[in-house]
């Protein structure tokens, strides 16, 4: 059902570096694609978001970026990287690979691929590589005190190349309200997702306050934009209820104030009761996000008959 390639990239500061390509192909062949990227603390698991573009013709691909999922080697730190432009690479390389069998593509990202993507298509603007972007609570700002905010950018400094971990404190909140060990419904790997997340390293807060700052200051992606987020965010220390029904990890207003910045052609969705990755969110939900997302390709990426 599923194909893997590995990508074998260039070494980086901790040695060998590999991305790995997730493929399923539609039945007959499509010359339309899409290629999901995860976010922090994330692999591809969502079977059920492939299936939904495989059954509406179009063929999926999704990439485990270097030191996640099933791309992370034993002398590696997870998510670590020196910057958000690390993961260039592997996108140019997998986004080439699917350019050889089609003719339209679109980047499904979600939360710090939703921050990636678009920094990525910017840069490979007016070369029709790829046809739009839909992004999935894209982590567009730090969902943080000021205190937390201010010290975060202080990493400007010599921090910003430190491997440290930042006493930043662990909640499993969200790995709870997904996980069907806990209170959710989905049946994942945690030693690739762990219910805790990953560390955070002083280099890798960096390099994301560095890519959110690019995009604040504006970006001109020449495609058109679809940013999905939740309708409330909740900022709890320990499990409730309302855990499984709002953003526990980002705050959906500012997804929506920095919509904008990515370009000019964007629509901007806020789904209610959606969770953090909305489609993990309750089957209600994740049917409206599917729509969404159908009517949004179906405006304005399906080609218009002649008149």
């Amino acid at each position: 059902m599923y194909e893997i390639t590995v990508l074998p990239m260039p070494d980086d500061f901790e040695g060998e570096v590999v991305a790995t390509l997730v493929s399923r192909k539609t039945a007959t062949g499509s010359r339309r694609a899409v290629l999901y990227l995860h976010g922090f603390t994330d692999y591809f698991f969502q079977d059920h978001l492939a299936e939904h573009y495989v059954q509406s013709g179009i063929d999926f691909y999704a990439l485990d970026l270097r030191k996640y999922g099933r791309s992370l080697l034993p002398h590696q730190t997870r998510g670590l990287i020196r910057s958000i432009t690390d993961y260039f690479p592997e996108i140019d390389e997998a986004v080439r690979i699917i350019r050889r069998d089609h003719d339209e593509l679109v980047l499904n990202a979600h939360s710090t691929g939703g921050l990636i993507a678009p920094l990525w298509a910017d840069r490979v603007r007016g070369r029709g590589l790829v046809q739009g972007l839909v992004l999935n609570s894209p982590f567009f700002d730090l969902n943080v005190s000021f205190p937390k905010r201010l010290a975060a950018d202080v990493l400007r400094t010599p921090l910003s190349y430190s491997r440290r971990v930042l006493p930043l404190g662990v909640s499993t909140v969200y790995g709870q309200s997904l996980h069907r060990s806990e209170q959710g419904e989905w049946d994942y790997d945690l030693e690739l997702k762990p219910l805790g997340g990953f560390s955070v390293h002083a280099m890798w807060l960096a390099a994301i306050r560095r890519a959110q700052r690019r995009l604040h200051a504006g970006l001109s992606v020449d495609v058109p934009v679809l940013v999905l987020s939740s309708s409330a965010g909740l900022r709890v220390k320990d499990f409730v209820p309302e855990a499984r029904s709002a953003d526990v990890v980002l705050d959906p207003r500012q997804i929506a104030r920095w919509a904008t910045a990515v370009g000019p052609h964007v629509t901007c969705v806020r789904v209610k009761d959606g969770v953090h990755d909305l489609v993990l969110s309750s089957e209600p939900v994740r049917k409206q996000v599917f729509a969404e997302m159908d009517r949004w390709m179906k405006a304005y990426l399906e080609p218009r008959p002649q008149e």
